[in-house]
Formats: structure tokens, sequence, C-alpha cells
């Protein structure tokens, strides 16, 4: 599973011209999930994205978690981060979870997170979305769990 956190002041998504979710200062998070990926992987990520030290403490240094900050958390289904882009000048997807898997996974990791975190929006599974954000920093880091 990957995972791209945006440290952000600010956060949006909006399918069809409606505003789906928002979040204030927080975590806007793309993920992406592949095939073998599974509920403990899910989990883990979770446990990385609720407890990694983005946000700054009094000294401004990278000390503070968005659960310690008590931030809101955007978590964005996003299979293109699956892509093979090893390659060629065109991305392939045979690396991507199929849409059912990957749906069931990201369900259960929102579900996960609304249990342990009080801020949590989702944008849409398999919509054309758009994202807005303010990046703040910009703070953005890759993180990858197997």
């Amino acid at each position: 599973m990957k995972a791209l956190l945006q440290r952000v002041s600010e956060a949006c998504v909006t399918v069809a011209g409606r505003k789906i979710a928002n979040i204030d200062t927080g975590l806007l998070v793309l993920v992406g999930i592949e095939p073998q990926d599974n509920e403990q992987t899910a989990e883990k990520m979770l446990h990385k994205l609720l407890n990694y030290r983005v946000f700054a403490d009094e000294q401004d240094r990278m000390n503070k978690s968005l659960t310690d900050i008590q931030g809101g958390l955007l978590l964005v289904s996003q299979f293109t981060l699956a892509a093979d882009t090893r390659s060629g000048l065109r991305p392939g997807f045979s690396t991507a979870a199929a849409p059912a898997q990957a749906e069931a996974l990201f369900e259960q990791m929102v579900v996960l997170a609304q249990q342990r975190h009080p801020h949590v929006q989702t944008g849409q599974f398999g919509a054309d979305m758009q994202v807005q954000l303010t990046n703040d920093g910009p703070v953005t880091f890759m993180l990858e769990v197997q």
C-alpha cells in the first residue's frame, strides 16, 4: 500500500460540482492499493498516518502527529499511485488492485480511521473528483507499507 500524505491548512473534495468532504489543518492522504494489500496492511498504514510526526512542536520541529494535534484526516482513493511507471511513456495499472478489492479495503481503512480518530473525511471511490488543497510547508511524504 502506498500513501502520499500532504500536510495541509485546508483541503476539500468536490464531485460533480458538490463539495463532499473538507478539512482544515490536518492531512490529505491519497491512498494507492496494490493486489497484495489486505486488512493488516491497511492497519499498518493507518497507524503510520495517525502517528507520523509531521506537525511542528513548540521548537518548530516536526515532532507532533495528527493524533497529537487532533487535526483532520481526508482519505482519497488514488489508484494511479499504484501504477507501474518504470518503463515507457505510459503508466501501466497491472500493479494496482482490482477495483472491487481496492474499494473493499479502502472502505475498511475508512471505518478503522473513524473508530480511531475523531475528524475523518473521504473522497468518493471511483468518482471523478476535484481535490483542492493548501499544502502547508509544503510538506509531502510518500509512505509505503507491506
